[in-house]
C-alpha cells in the first residue's frame, strides 16, 4: 500500500512543486500567464483521472470556489483553499516538498485535491462513496457530503437527478 501511495505521490510532487516555483519566480512580473483556475481543475482532472466537474463541484461545496479560504474546525485542524485540504495532510504534503503555504495557490490547491480524490478512488471506486470521503470517511457524513456533491451537478445540469 505504501508503495502504491508513494508512486501516486511522485507526479502530484513534480506537478505542484513546478507550478509552486514557477509562481514564485515569476510573482507579478506578468512573464508569463500563470493558468487559470479552470484549467488547473482540466489539467489536475485529467492528470489524476478524477472528473473535472467533481472537483469543480467541491470546490464550490466547500469554499463557494475562494482560493483564500482558510477556516479552522472545532478539532484544532484548519482547511486551506478553495478545496479546502485539512492540515492532516500537511506533513505528508511537507515531506513530498510541498509546504503548506503552497496550498493558497488556486492551481497546487487543485492538484493536490485531484490527488486526494484520486486516493479516495484507489480505496472505494470511482463511487459516490469515493467523492464523499473526500471529506470525511464517516459513513453519515461521507453520505452526506457525497449527496450535496450530486446535488451541486444536478443544479449545473451536469447531472441527471435520480429517480
Amino acid at each position: 500500500m505504501d508503495q502504491h501511495k508513494t508512486n501516486a505521490f511522485g507526479p502530484l510532487r513534480s506537478w505542484a512543486i513546478c507550478a509552486w516555483a514557477a509562481l514564485v519566480v515569476l510573482g507579478s512580473s506578468g512573464a508569463q500567464a500563470a493558468p487559470t483556475a479552470d484549467d488547473c481543475f482540466d489539467k489536475a482532472g485529467a492528470y489524476q483521472g478524477v472528473n473535472p466537474h467533481v472537483l469543480r463541484a467541491v470546490a464550490w461545496r466547500e469554499s463557494k470556489g475562494d482560493a483564500t479560504a482558510i477556516n479552522r474546525n472545532a478539532n484544532g485542524s484548519i482547511d486551506v483553499g478553495q478545496l479546502q485540504i485539512n492540515s492532516i495532510h500537511f506533513p505528508e504534503l511537507a515531506s513530498q516538498g510541498i509546504p503548506h503555504r503552497a496550498l493558497t495557490d488556486p492551481c497546487v490547491n487543485i492538484f493536490v485535491a485531484a490527488w486526494l480524490l484520486k486516493q479516495k478512488m484507489v480505496r472505494h471506486g470511482n463511487t459516490w462513496r469515493a467523492i464523499g470521503a473526500y471529506h470525511s470517511e464517516s459513513p453519515r457524513e461521507r453520505d452526506a457530503y457525497a449527496r450535496s456533491i450530486q446535488a451541486i451537478l444536478v443544479s449545473w445540469g451536469l447531472l441527471q437527478r435520480e429517480r
